[in-house]
């Protein structure tokens, strides 16, 4: 990734961009609104988006290609549930307009920054400025409808804050970069993994099953009350399991940082304005950390079994780590536990003939054929 492209595509005043001061500032807003009790109000929302997605896009199927199909859950959940945009009147067509200039603007940030009609940098760009306008049009729209003490959406938080427009779209931009694709390639490898270990499929399916179970008791009939944060804490193995992937595979293999003043590290010294790279996959795959590297077992990751084998600090780093660490994670972690759920107690998935299982990196995680699965709705499907 080319600083200039992601500086140009997502604007210089995001969280990834900015230091000192502006940086705690932003961090800050942006951990209130992603705080754990919050987090908790938004597990509803999520369930509505993964049942709605699912019925449309996976229910009467015989495949799947599942990395577009996260991909769009992804964004859906994301309009709903972090910017407030309804399925239906006006917001319905800004849904539609954010989500292709989107996905140009992504490819933008891996582009080569020359800056011309004809180059895909130079089309991504334009993507990015239309972007851009819709959302100072939702900022707009949010500033206009915005009550004293605020609302509920990220948007209007940020208003709340003090945040001037350009800085809030930057953020917005960066926030849909980073929420989109990372938790996209996590279910999809998560789905991937469980499909080569029964063993641990068998223990995912049992998890989800008695919750689903304790769900039905609670809505009576029909299909159920909706998950809430309580059946999530109650996904211990699942989100194992999903580390466990996120160990495998990161989503993003590496994280670049700039020097903000000569540091000496390991009696190396690193000059002041020196972009740094670390990779991931240096410490996830070390097999001093974690033995048998290639081998995929969640039971790494369960508590007791954590807790004795504690890796070292900042040797497991899907997230970031310290001052930078993703202020996102438990979002994540939420999206991730709720699409499960409806995916493992509805349907059974193989690969589909012809898929191989297969990835490479462009730069995150591209699995062939969009990793292609067979799929057939289980006896109690509750979509």
């Amino acid at each position: 990734m080319s600083s200039a492209s992601f500086l140009r595509m997502v604007g210089r005043r995001n969280i990834r961009e900015v230091a000192g001061d502006d940086h705690r500032r932003v961090r800050a807003m942006m951990a209130r609104f992603l705080r754990l009790d919050a987090v908790k109000n938004y597990v509803s929302a999520m369930d509505d988006e993964v049942r709605r997605h699912l019925r449309a896009e996976w229910s009467g199927r015989a495949a799947v290609a599942v990395m577009p199909s996260m991909k769009s859950l992804t964004f859906d959940v994301m309009c709903t549930v972090l910017f407030g945009l309804e399925r239906r009147g006006d917001h319905a067509a800004v849904r539609r307009e954010l989500s292709s200039e989107f996905q140009q603007l992504v490819r933008g940030i891996w582009a080569v920054p020359v800056n011309l009609p004809f180059t895909t940098f130079g089309k991504c760009l334009a993507a990015s400025r239309r972007g851009r306008r819709a959302v100072a049009r939702i900022v707009e729209e949010r500033r206009r409808a915005m009550m004293p003490r605020g609302g509920g959406d990220l948007v209007t938080h940020m208003l709340a804050e003090g945040m001037d427009e350009e800085e809030i779209i930057d953020n917005v931009v960066f926030l849909m970069v980073a929420a989109h694709d990372t938790t996209a390639v996590l279910l999809t490898f998560l789905l991937r993994h469980l499909d080569g270990n029964r063993a641990a499929y068998e223990r995912v399916a049992a998890e989800q099953e008695a919750i689903a179970t304790q769900r039905r008791r609670r809505g009576g009939s029909g299909s159920g009350s909706a998950l809430t944060w309580d059946d999530l804490a109650g996904m211990r193995y699942t989100w194992a399991a999903a580390m466990e992937t996120l160990r495998m595979v990161p989503p993003t293999f590496a994280n670049m940082r700039k020097a903000v003043a000569d540091v000496e590290v390991g009696g190396y010294v690193i000059p002041k304005g020196w972009q740094v790279i670390t990779a991931a996959t240096m410490t996830h795959l070390d097999p001093a950390i974690f033995p048998d590297p290639g081998r995929f077992e969640p039971a790494r990751f369960e508590a007791a079994e954590a807790k004795a084998k504690a890796a070292p600090p900042f040797s497991y780093v899907p997230f970031g780590g310290g001052a930078r660490v993703c202020p996102g994670n438990e979002f994540a972690r939420a999206e991730t536990l709720v699409a499960m759920h409806y995916i493992v107690t509805g349907f059974r998935w193989r690969l589909a003939a012809g898929c191989d299982g297969g990835f490479s990196r462009h730069p995150l995680p591209c699995p062939n054929q969009g990793l292609l699965l067979d799929i057939e709705p289980k006896e109690y499907n509750e979509l």
